[in-house]
C-alpha cells in the first residue's frame, strides 16, 4: 500500500535520526516533522482503510494536522541555515491558524462515538463549512509559508556568498525544491480528493528520504563563525564620522583605509595564493589580515562590486588562466587545474570560467 510506503519510509528516518551522533537543532526539528508527517498519513491510512471506525475517538484528530507542515517547512529552514530555533512567542502566533482549527473542531469532539462516524460516513455533513474555513487555511499558509521559507533559502545564498569560497553544497536547492513540492500539494487540495493528496505527501516522505541520506546539507549544520573583534591597531582610531564617506558608514572605516586594506588584500592574494584553499572563508582570510571580517567584507564588496564568493573564484579562474598557459601543464585535464586552484566542482569552475571569459574551457582552449 503507497500510504504504509510512506509511513515506513518516515519511521525509517526518525530511527536513522535517534541513532546519529552530535545532533544539531535542525535534526530535532527534522524529527519532530516526520513525527507529525507519520502520524498524518497513519491516520489517513486508518480513515481509507475504514479502521478508525473502530477506535471512533481517532475519528477528527487529522483535521488540524495540514497546518504544521508549512510551519515545520519554515522552523527547519530557520534551523538549517541560521542554527536557531523562533522564540517560544512566535513559534505560537506560528501556531494560532492550528490551535484555530483545533477550536472550531471543538462541537465535533463533544460528539458521541456514534455520531462522529456518522459525520465521517455522510462526507462531513453538518460541518461542511469546517472543510471550507480549513480548505481555505491551507491554501493560504501555504501560500504564505513557501513565500517565506524561499525568501529565508534565498537570503542565506546571499549570507554564505558574503562568507564561504565554495558553496556548492549549501545552497539547499533541494530544500527549495521541496518547498515548491509542499506547495504542489497544497494546489492537489483544490483539485483532488484525499487519496491523491496524500499519495503525494507520500512523494513528498520520499524525497526527504532521498535527500536526507544522500545530502550532507541535511545532516550537516551551515554556521557562520560570528565576527571577531578588529585585531589591528591602526584601526581602531576611527576618524569621524563627518569625514567617512557615506559609502563605508556600515564599516566605521576612512577611505585610506579602506584603500589601506585592499591594498594588503591584493598582495595576500597574489603572495600566498590563499584563494587555492577550495574551502577558504570570509572568516579564515580576515584572520590572516587581523581584521574584522565585517570590514574586509565590506572593502570587497565596495571597492570591488563583488561577493567575498564572487572576488575569491576570479582569482581561480585567473590562477587556472596562468596555469593552463604553461607547457608542461598540458597534460593535465582542465578539471584537475581546476581543483588545484581552489575549485571543488565542475560546475563551479565551468560556471564562472564562462562569466569571466564568454567561453566554456573547451572553446576558449580549443587544442585542449
Amino acid at each position: 500500500m503507497f500510504f504504509i510506503t510512506g509511513f515506513s519510509i518516515t519511521c525509517f528516518l526518525l530511527i536513522l535520526f535517534s541513532f546519529k551522533k552530535e545532533k544539531r537543532i535542525h535534526d530535532y526539528v527534522l524529527a519532530f516533522w516526520l513525527a507529525v508527517i507519520s502520524l498524518h498519513l497513519l491516520l489517513h491510512y486508518l480513515h481509507y482503510s475504514r479502521l478508525d471506525y473502530e477506535y471512533p475517538w481517532l475519528l477528527g484528530v487529522i483535521l488540524p494536522l495540514p497546518m504544521l507542515h508549512v510551519v515545520f517547512l519554515y522552523f527547519y529552514t530557520i534551523a538549517l541555515t541560521e542554527n536557531r530555533i523562533p522564540r517560544i512567542s512566535a513559534i505560537i502566533l506560528h501556531l494560532i491558524p492550528f490551535f484555530i482549527l483545533v477550536g472550531l473542531a471543538i462541537p465535533f469532539y463533544q460528539l458521541s462515538n456514534a455520531e462522529k462516524i456518522t459525520v465521517f460516513k455522510t462526507g462531513g455533513e453538518g460541518f461542511e463549512w469546517y472543510s471550507l474555513v480549513q480548505l481555505t487555511f491551507i491554501l493560504l499558509s501555504g501560500a504564505f509559508y513557501s513565500v517565506l521559507t524561499l525568501l529565508k533559502i534565498r537570503n542565506h545564498r546571499k549570507t554564505i556568498q558574503d562568507h564561504l569560497s565554495n558553496t556548492d553544497k549549501k545552497m539547499l536547492r533541494w530544500l527549495e525544491y521541496l518547498t515548491f513540492g509542499l506547495g504542489f500539494i497544497w494546489l492537489l487540495a483544490l483539485f483532488f480528493d484525499d487519496n491523491i493528496i496524500f499519495g503525494g505527501v507520500t512523494l513528498f516522505v520520499l524525497f526527504i528520504g532521498f535527500f536526507g541520506i544522500n545530502q550532507v546539507s541535511i545532516f550537516i549544520p551551515i554556521r557562520i563563525e560570528p565576527h571577531t573583534p578588529i585585531l589591528e591597531t591602526n584601526l581602531n582610531s576611527i576618524s569621524d564620522p563627518e569625514e567617512k564617506k557615506e559609502k563605508y558608514a556600515k564599516s566605521g572605516l576612512d577611505q585610506e583605509q579602506v584603500s589601506d586594506i585592499m591594498k594588503r588584500l591584493e598582495e595576500l592574494m597574489v603572495d600566498e595564493k590563499p584563494f587555492k584553499e577550495s574551502e577558504l572563508t570570509l572568516n579564515e582570510l580576515a584572520k590572516r589580515m587581523n581584521l574584522n571580517p565585517n570590514q574586509l567584507s565590506q572593502v570587497i564588496n565596495s571597492e570591488t562590486g563583488k561577493t567575498f564568493y564572487h572576488y575569491i573564484n576570479t582569482y581561480r579562474i585567473n590562477e587556472f588562466l596562468c596555469l593552463q598557459s604553461l607547457p608542461e601543464n598540458k597534460k593535465f585535464t582542465f578539471l584537475s587545474l581546476a581543483y588545484d586552484c581552489g575549485f571543488n566542482s565542475k560546475t563551479t569552475f565551468n560556471k564562472y570560467f564562462k562569466i569571466q571569459t564568454g567561453k566554456t574551457p573547451s572553446e576558449y582552449f580549443p587544442q585542449g
